[in-house]
């Protein structure tokens, strides 16, 4: 771990874009879109657009640099005027041709879109702490760097160059990481959980102690000491901002990680016990069947029976705008 939080949670939840595409439109059109089922991120490249989410009563009106990051369930619809009846979204996509969506009258309007898979165990560490809605407006101080992003994310699917599918995911990544630090820097609340503590000036320098060193057999005075509080009111504060106790969270980082590396195998068990701070074997596995529910050796060999029967990621053809 290198004690940066934000990107242990993404590499625990692996978090990546696996799919990118483009809307185009002109005229009167609107579109509707099933919940997408992984994170939805679209950027506002031409023109402007309503955006009406499922269960909110007041759409957005979203205009040129304008970004949204859907990272819950919900319905949507995309418009450029919300009275017109709605076509389905998905459909549309699923019979473009090169994941572009043509829909009305011209082309005044264009969109890019990119869907965010999670790893669906371990991907809740991030879903669960996201809102239901983030929008990003072109015109906030925090959206230059974005807009610069948006940029080259515009030249890689419009200049048909060597490496152009996979340089556009990784922008849409760095799209995505963005959109979350916009919203750490930007929001008046987040959700209990480990995004909040790394909002709280006085938490994260322990929340980035332990994720520099999981395996070290933290006390709770000597991280309170680390970032000069009292035991009682770092504790207090800790919980409140993080959800759960300190060592608590420590304990539940130490079981994320092991279930990352016993998916990877790369270790042993007894070294992967030695590198999380157990003092045997035994100790750290009937920590892990205390979370699990399975020895570690069990599990790994159900996963190697889950990756033999699965596959490959994002084979259907979702939306990607």
């Amino acid at each position: 771990m290198d004690g940066d939080p934000l990107a242990d949670v993404l590499t625990l939840a692996s978090a990546r874009c696996v799919r990118i595409g483009t809307l185009k439109a002109g005229g009167t059109w609107a579109l509707e879109f099933p919940p997408p089922q992984k994170i939805k991120l679209t950027a506002i490249v031409k023109g402007a657009c309503w955006f009406a989410v499922d269960d909110e009563s007041a759409p957005l009106r979203l205009e040129t640099g304008d970004v949204f990051m859907v990272p819950a369930e919900r319905s949507y619809v995309l418009a450029s005027d919300l009275s017109t009846p709605q076509l389905d979204g998905l459909a549309l996509f699923t019979k473009a041709t090169d994941n572009v969506g043509r829909v009305g009258d011209g082309n005044d309007f264009l969109a890019i879109g990119g869907h965010v898979a999670l790893d669906p165990d371990r991907g809740g560490l991030l879903a669960e702490v996201l809102p239901p809605l983030i929008h990003v407006d072109a015109s906030s101080s925090e959206a230059s760097t974005i807009r610069w992003l948006l940029d080259q994310l515009v030249k890689e699917m419009t200049a048909n160059r060597p490496g152009a599918v996979l340089a556009s995911k990784q922008l849409a990544q760095l799209l995505f990481v963005q959109i979350i630090r916009f919203y750490l820097a930007t929001a008046t609340t987040v959700t209990a959980g480990w995004l909040r503590a790394l909002n709280d000036e006085r938490i994260a320098p322990a929340l980035r102690l332990m994720h520099a060193e999981p395996g070290r057999a933290w006390r709770l005075g000597e991280l309170a000491k680390q970032v000069g509080m009292s035991r009682t009111s770092f504790a207090l504060r800790f919980k409140e901002s993080a959800g759960v106790a300190p060592l608590a969270y420590l304990q539940n980082l130490r079981m994320r990680l092991a279930e990352q590396r016993l998916r990877e195998g790369t270790m042993t068990v007894s070294e992967l016990a030695e590198s999380l701070g157990y003092d045997s074997d035994s100790a750290f596995s009937n920590a892990f069947k205390r979370r699990t529910g399975l020895a570690p050796k069990h599990y790994q060999s159900v996963l190697a029976r889950m990756d033999q029967t699965s596959s490959p990621s994002d084979p259907n053809p979702h939306h990607a705008a």
